[in-house]
């Protein structure tokens, strides 16, 4: 069961994020420096957990980054997706995390023992992203995820839909392509974020698409979620239907499907600057 953790900025400093580009590929790669401030924890009665912590200034949030967590006690580090999109970070002073509840022993503290006034250190980084700036080539973005791995993309979905939101508005800014996006999952139940994602799709209808896929379906697919469902695994047949030089890939799921699938791209010639992955397990 998958439980969302949002963390509220306030005031203070708790980190600085800095990025520059790569000489030879031209990539983003982002940089941090932790600061080790205490983060604040509020647990709703629903069991939503909601994280504070204090922040003086963060220069640009990328979509997708991971923060890590420091938890007092707990020896092993906590790495967590940030989900949301960098605009919610910038407007609201919040970023939404996604954490299964799982034995690892950080999940188990934010379920089970984070508590109002808990204190952790937390940092950010991470390098899967899709951060484009205002004058870079407009590309197509298709992402396909695979369980819990549709964290980091629902971040660059959500960003996406920000980008095509701003050229709407104000005619400027970087001019975003289409997305596709492929996710699988053992049945509907665990599709996670799919109302969100199914929002976006209902927003903007020519510019983000979905292909639900479900595995070991057993019960009734309601009425809502049948147009978008597939029943059987992602096909390489259907990925390789959208690569073209505008087209970038994002995979993040279980290994052997992050590796068949960044395989397959690269046999069918898409350059390894287009392929991006995330292993989580």
């Amino acid at each position: 069961m998958l439980h969302c953790v949002l963390i509220r900025p306030s005031r203070g400093d708790c980190f600085l994020y800095q990025e520059t580009r790569s000489k030879n590929s031209g990539r983003r790669i982002q940089r941090e420096r932790p600061r080790g401030n205490p983060l604040k924890s509020f647990l709703t009665p629903a069991g939503l957990n909601l994280l504070g912590f204090a922040h003086q200034r963060v220069h640009h949030l990328a979509p997708a980054p991971w923060v890590d967590f420091f938890i007092p006690g707990v020896s092993v580090v906590g790495g967590f997706s940030i989900c949301s999109s960098p605009r919610l970070l910038e407007q609201e002073r919040m970023i939404d995390l996604a954490v299964k509840y799982t034995n690892h022993p950080p999940a188990l503290w934010i379920h089970n023992q984070c508590t109002l006034d808990s204190e952790v250190a937390v940092r950010v980084g991470g390098e899967f992203f899709f951060d484009p700036q205002p004058a870079d080539t407009s590309r197509n973005l298709v992402l396909i995820a695979g369980g819990v791995g549709i964290n980091p993309l629902l971040s660059i979905l959500r960003h996406s839909a920000d980008l095509h939101r701003a050229q709407a508005d104000k005619g400027s800014g970087y001019a975003m392509g289409t997305v596709k996006l492929f996710y699988s999952a053992k049945n509907t139940s665990e599709l996670l974020f799919k109302k969100n994602i199914l929002d976006l799709v209902n927003e903007f209808p020519e510019k983000i698409a979905c292909s639900l896929h479900v595995t070991k379906q057993t019960t009734q697919i309601s009425a809502e979620l049948k147009p978008y469902i597939t029943e059987g695994r992602i096909t390489e047949k259907e990925i390789r239907d959208h690569i073209s030089k505008e087209t970038l890939f994002y995979i993040c799921g279980p290994p052997p499907m992050t590796d068949f699938f960044s395989k397959q791209l690269e046999n069918s010639h898409v350059p390894k600057e287009h392929i991006c992955f995330e292993k989580w397990w």
